[in-house]
């Protein structure tokens, strides 16, 4: 088994030293599902919640999420993000909003975790601005698709 970067000699956190990297394009894209009532979702669309343009109000809060990561996941580095993308596809009739998440940046560390945080705090307020109207909300399979940048080079996950 590989030993843990995370971890010093004694066992103990400690931030990965990454100083001599050199600086590559990276990408992460990341997904998650928010499951509703079909009502619920023609309600988003009709921008008839209470609390707001919901789809808008989750787009910024995911952004806003991906640039405080860091202070968010322990040992994660603070990152130059270069760009996020925040993107939803629909199913009306199973009453499903898909996140898709795309981070950029160039840095001499991945972007995976701004993917992954983006997309889980989308997915919580659009949990959080529809709960009133339905309380069987769930949000699903949050992950990793694809990262590229570094010297793994491109991982398709999906």
């Amino acid at each position: 088994m590989e030993k843990l970067s995370h971890l010093d000699e004694s066992g103990r956190p400690r931030m990965v030293d990454i100083t001599a990297k050199p600086d590559t394009h990276r990408e992460a894209v990341a997904k998650g599902l928010v499951r509703m009532q079909p009502a619920t979702l023609k309600m988003i669309k009709e921008g008839q919640m209470a609390k707001g343009e919901v789809l808008s109000v989750a787009q910024l809060a995911g952004i806003m999420a991906a640039k405080q990561t860091p202070h968010l996941i322990p040992l994660c580095h603070p990152l130059l993000i270069g760009d996020v993308k925040i993107e939803f596809n629909t199913s009306d009739e199973e009453g499903l909003i898909e996140i898709t998440t795309t981070v950029e940046s160039v840095g001499k560390t991945g972007v995976e975790m701004e993917a992954l945080t983006a997309t889980a705090v989308t997915a919580l307020t659009i949990y959080d601005m529809c709960k009133a109207v339905d309380r069987g909300m769930r949000i699903e399979n949050i992950r990793l698709v694809r990262k590229s940048g570094g010297k793994s080079g491109t991982i398709n996950l999906e």
